[in-house]
């Protein structure tokens, strides 16, 4: 028997696939969606395993999850894993496009492959995800809470260096949810970015103290983001509670946007 968390709203029977969940955003999503009583598929790439073990973990606690593979980077991927989930699930009623990639590159080092390859999947994936999954919606009762929501970035509103190709990236599933939102409302569909701030992971302040520790004492709510949090506020954007909200960026920031930059 699911338990269901109160403290999210109620998805109950929402079917939903988050990309790239074997990571530890994709992660905190696919539990916040499960929590809720949706009903989740886990798409990896590569983490085979880690995308079983959270498959398992989320079965564990009741909720009905699968795992579905596939290569974003791979032409007629997209139209594929949007077909697998509905064969698994039954049909879609919401995509998390969160699969991305994140290299540090200063501009003089980043080669035009290089920005293609970000691009390509931070932006290009998304395009055709977002495409097939509201074509597959478009088969479902228009009265149903049918949604896209994008992962973004806070770096969409502020990039920092050695992140051009990965900042325009992000700016550009901004806009692209917008048009989107345009085309797709009138089929009921409603499309959204989360832009979360800097994400705890492990290894992360050991890596960078003096960037955490910058965040930190900027941020009013003093913290790195968890994971969690991410997920959450995607729940919050699919719930019906949010269902006249679409073309609209969601920071999950802690505030930090909010800081004066003088």
């Amino acid at each position: 028997m699911q338990h269901r968390d109160h403290s999210l709203p109620d998805l109950t029977g929402q079917r939903v696939l988050i990309t790239g969940a074997s990571g530890g955003v994709g992660g905190g999503i696919a539990e916040a969606f499960a929590d809720a009583g949706a009903r989740v598929a886990v798409h990896y790439r590569g983490s085979a395993e880690t995308a079983f073990e959270l498959v398992e973990r989320l079965r564990e606690r009741g909720s009905e999850a699968v795992a579905v593979r596939a290569d974003l980077g791979e032409s007629g991927s997209a139209e594929a894993l949007i077909q697998d989930v509905v064969r698994a699930l039954g049909g879609i009623d919401g995509l998390v496009n969160n699969a991305g990639v994140q290299p540090v590159q200063m501009l003089e080092d980043t080669s035009r492959a290089d920005w293609d390859a970000v691009l390509g999947t931070n932006l290009g994936a998304v395009f055709e995800l977002s495409r097939a999954a509201a074509s597959a919606m478009a088969s479902v009762d228009s009265a149903c809470n049918r949604w896209i929501t994008h992962i973004a970035s806070v770096e969409a509103h502020r990039p920092s260096p050695a992140h051009a190709h990965y900042a325009a990236a992000k700016a550009g599933l901004m806009m692209h949810a917008r048009a989107a939102a345009l085309e797709l409302g009138p089929a009921g569909i409603r499309v959204n970015t989360v832009s979360p701030g800097l994400v705890e992971r492990p290894g992360l302040e050991e890596a960078w103290p003096e960037g955490v520790a910058s965040w930190r004492s900027h941020a009013p709510l003093g913290r790195l983001a968890t994971a969690r949090d991410i997920g959450n506020a995607c729940a919050l954007l699919a719930s019906p509670a949010a269902s006249f909200i679409t073309g609209q960026d969601l920071a999950v920031d802690g505030g930090m946007l909010a800081t004066p930059g003088w």
